[in-house]
C-alpha cells in the first residue's frame, strides 16, 4: 500500500500532547539531537508503536540519529538508501505506509523478518525544501497504524523541521553538527558515539585490530548542582569534557552519552594494557578541583573499560561490559567512603 489519503484527524487529547511537546522543545533550546530524541519518544507513545526512529540521509546512507523502543539498540546504525523504504521516502519526499512487510514489494522482507517488523509509517523530514531524512514508527503487528497516526506523524515531523530550521541557520554543515554534537560541551553526542563505535568495530574486525571502549561517570554532580546551582554543574560538565578530550588523540572519539556520562572510543590500540593506561591517565587528569567563581568544585569520574575483541565482538555486549565496570568502580568507591 502506498501513501494514503488522510481521512481522520487527531483527537483533542493528542493535539494537546503535541502542544506540550512544543513547550518541551522550546525548553530544550536549539539542541537538535535532543529535539529528535524527544520527538521519537513522543511519536512512539502517540501512535502506540513498538519503536520509533529519526533517520538522516548522509551521502548514500540513512543513519539512525535518534531511536527508542525496540529500535533503541540500533542507534547509530547505517543503512544504504538504495533498496530501503527510508531511502524511498527521502527520494520521493512523501509519506509512505507499509501495512504488512510480508506483502509490500518495496521493503526488504528478510530484513524485516530478522527484527520482527510487520508494519511501519515513514514521514519525510524537510529542511529548506530538501528532504533530509525520515521519521519512522514501527510495529511487529500487521496493519498496526491508521490514517490518524499518519497525520500525527506529519505534525511531529514539522516540529523536527522547525528545530532544523532554527538550529542549522541555513548551513548544511551546521545542521549535521547540531544533529551529532552535544550542545553544552561541543563534543560528540550519544548518536554519533554509537555511529562511530559501529564503524570502528567493523574496521577492527576486517583488519584484526583492537578497539578500546571507556565509559566515564562523573562523581558527585548532584551535590554541585544542589550547593552551587546548575550553572556550576554545567561548568563542571564542560570542564570534564575538555579534560577528557585533551587527553585523547584526534583519531579517538569523545562523547557525552548521558547527563553526566561520557564515552571514549580508542581505535588502533596495540594491547589491553594500552587501554588500561589511558583509563589511568584520564583518571589522573580529571582528579583535581575546578575553580568556579569563588568556589572550588571537586571533579572526579568513575571509569570502566572493555576491549574488542578481547572482551567480546558484539557492540551491545561490549557497551554493557564497560558500563558495568564503570558502576562497579563507583560502587567500590562508595563502599570505602572514597
Amino acid at each position: 500500500m502506498h501513501a494514503q489519503t488522510l481521512i481522520s484527524s487527531p483527537s483533542a487529547a493528542t493535539l494537546l500532547e503535541i502542544i506540550r511537546i512544543q513547550t518541551e522543545i522550546a525548553k530544550a533550546g536549539l539542541d537538535l539531537a535532543d529535539v529528535m530524541a524527544l520527538v521519537a519518544r513522543r511519536a512512539q507513545f502517540l501512535t502506540g508503536a513498538a519503536g520509533a526512529v529519526v533517520e538522516l540521509a548522509e551521502g548514500e546512507q540513512m543513519v539512525y540519529r535518534a531511536a527508542c523502543g525496540i529500535a533503541e539498540p540500533q542507534l547509530g546504525l547505517r543503512l544504504q538508501q538504495r533498496g530501503s523504504l527510508s531511502g524511498l521516502c527521502v527520494e520521493q519526499g512523501k509519506i509512505l505506509h507499509c501495512t504488512d512487510s510480508e506483502t509490500d514489494p518495496r521493503v526488504d522482507r528478510e530484513a524485516c523478518r530478522k527484527v520482527g517488523l510487520r508494519s511501519m509509517i515513514l514521514v519525510p523530514l524537510h529542511h529548506l525544501d530538501v528532504t533530509v531524512g525520515a521519521l519512522k514508527v514501527l510495529s511487529p503487528l500487521p496493519c498496526a497504524f491508521n490514517d490518524g497516526d499518519i497525520e500525527v506523524l506529519g505534525l511531529m515531523s514539522e516540529l523536527i523541521a522547525a528545530a532544523m530550521f532554527h538550529a542549522a541557520k541555513f548551513e548544511t554543515n551546521e545542521l549535521y553538527f547540531r544533529a551529532t554534537h552535544d550542545a553544552l560541551t561541543g563534543i560528540a553526542n550519544r548518536a554519533l558515539f554509537f555511529d562511530r563505535l559501529r564503524q570502528s568495530l567493523a574496521h577492527a574486525e576486517r583488519h584484526s585490530e583492537r578497539v578500546g571502549i571507556l565509559f566515564l561517570d562523573m562523581d558527585d554532580l548532584k551535590p554541585i548542582n544542589d550547593r552551587y546551582g546548575h550553572r556550576a554543574g554545567d561548568a563542571a560538565i564542560k570542564e570534564l569534557a575538555q579534560r577528557i578530550a585533551g587527553e585523547c588523540r584526534e583519531t579517538d572519539t569523545v562523547a557525552r552519552v548521558g547527563g553526566d556520562e561520557f564515552g571514549v572510543i580508542l581505535s588502533h590500540v596495540a594491547s589491553r594494557s594500552g587501554v588500561e593506561s589511558k583509563r589511568d591517565r584520564l583518571a589522573e587528569c580529571i582528579d583535581f578541583p575546578l575553580q568556579f567563581e569563588q568556589h572550588q568544585l571537586s571533579l572526579r569520574a568513575s571509569i570502566g573499560l572493555a576491549v574488542f575483541p578481547d572482551d567480546g565482538r558484539k557492540i551491545d555486549f561490549l557497551v554493557d561490559k564497560a558500563d558495568r565496570a564503570m558502576y562497579e568502580v563507583k560502587r567500590r568507591r562508595k563502599s570505602i567512603g572514597c
